[in-house]
C-alpha cells in the first residue's frame, strides 16, 4: 500500500480515480471549492494555484506517488481567463513535477489528446503536438516542462468519459441524461476521438504508475467513433431513442475555443508495453450502462457536501 496524493480529486476524473485505488491505497485527494464527505479516502482542502499551498499539502501528506488531475479544463474558459488556465495547467504541474523529483517519487500527469490540431488523426506519441486553443496550449506546455523538471515521470494523454459528483461533465452524461428526459440534442458527424471509460482509465493507469514506465502514453480507446455516433451507441445500450440526436457539423457550433476535428490517437505503445488492449467502444459503454445500473452514480453524489 503507497500513499498516493491526487489532485482535482472532485472532478470526473479526480473522484473515480481516487475512489479506485482508496481500495488498495493510502489516497489524499485534494480538491478546490467543492467539498466531499464520508468518501473512502482523505479529502483535503487546498488552492493548489498558491505555490505555497503546494508545499504545505506535500509537507502534510509526505506522498509516495502523485496523480495530478487538476485541470482548468473548460476550453471556453479557458479562452476567457488564460493567466488562470497557465497557473492550472501549466505552472502547477511544473511545480509538483519538480517536487516529485526532487522528492525521489512517482508523479503521473494527466494530459489530453487535443495538444494535436486533427488535421488528420491517427496520432503517435512520436508526432509533434500543434494546439489549437489555449486549454491545448497550456496542457502542452506543462508536458514541456514536466519532461524538463522530472525526466522520469509518466505522462497520460487521455480522453474519458463516465459519471461525475454533478452528472454534468461528461459527453456521455450529456447524451444519457437528456435522452432519458426526452431532450433532443445535437451530436457532431464530423469530430473523432477515441474515448475511454473513466473505470478502465484508472486500471490502465495504475498498471502505469506500478510498472517501470516513464515518458508520454496515449491512454485511449484503440477504436475511433464521431461524438454523433457515440451518442447513438449510448442510446442503444440504454434503449433510449437515438432520433432524438440531430446529426450536425462543428463547423455550425459557436463555441469560443477552436475544437480540433480529428482527435484519433494510436496505442501502440501501451499495446505493446503492458501488454494488454485497452476496451472498444462497446465494451466501455456497455461497462458504463453496468454502472448505472449499480446505482453509481447515485452513490457518487452522497458525496457532495
Amino acid at each position: 500500500m503507497a500513499r498516493i496524493l491526487i489532485t482535482g480529486a472532485s472532478g470526473l476524473l479526480g473522484i473515480n480515480l481516487a475512489l479506485q485505488f482508496s481500495q488498495k491505497h493510502q489516497v489524499t485527494g485534494v480538491v478546490y471549492s467543492q467539498e466531499l464527505k464520508d468518501v473512502p479516502f482523505y479529502a483535503l482542502q487546498a488552492d493548489l494555484s498558491e505555490p505555497i499551498e503546494v508545499s504545505s499539502v506535500m509537507d502534510e501528506v509526505l506522498p509516495e506517488a502523485i496523480i495530478n488531475c487538476a485541470a482548468m479544463a473548460d476550453l471556453d474558459t479557458c479562452e476567457n481567463s488564460p493567466q488562470e488556465a497557465i497557473r492550472i495547467n501549466t505552472l502547477l504541474p511544473q511545480q509538483l513535477a519538480s517536487m516529485a523529483q526532487k522528492a525521489g517519487i512517482r508523479f503521473l500527469h494527466i494530459s489530453t489528446d487535443a495538444v494535436f490540431d486533427g488535421k488528420r488523426g491517427d496520432y503517435s506519441e512520436d508526432d509533434l503536438p500543434n494546439p489549437l486553443s489555449i486549454y491545448a496550449r497550456t496542457k502542452y506546455e506543462a508536458e514541456i516542462a514536466i519532461k524538463r523538471a522530472y525526466p522520469g515521470a509518466l505522462i497520460a494523454r487521455v480522453n474519458f468519459y463516465g459519471f461525475s459528483l454533478s452528472g454534468k461533465r461528461s459527453l456521455a452524461e450529456f447524451f444519457l441524461y437528456n435522452l432519458a428526459a426526452g431532450s433532443s440534442v445535437k451530436g457532431f458527424t464530423d469530430v473523432y476521438f477515441c474515448p475511454l471509460l473513466v473505470q478502465d482509465l484508472g486500471e490502465i493507469l495504475e498498471r502505469l504508475m506500478v510498472g517501470p514506465f516513464s515518458g508520454i502514453y496515449h491512454v485511449v480507446s484503440p477504436e475511433k467513433i464521431s461524438k454523433y455516433d457515440f451518442g447513438v451507441q449510448i442510446a442503444k445500450e440504454f434503449g433510449l431513442n437515438e432520433k432524438l440526436i440531430s446529426p450536425s457539423s462543428i463547423k455550425d457550433s459557436h463555441l469560443l475555443a477552436q475544437r480540433a476535428p480529428n482527435l484519433t490517437l494510436r496505442v501502440d505503445k501501451l499495446i505493446r508495453d503492458l501488454g494488454i488492449t485497452p476496451p472498444s467502444q462497446s465494451e466501455g459503454i456497455q461497462r458504463f450502462r453496468a454502472l448505472y445500473k449499480q446505482c453509481y452514480p447515485h452513490k457518487l453524489k452522497k458525496y457532495l457536501a
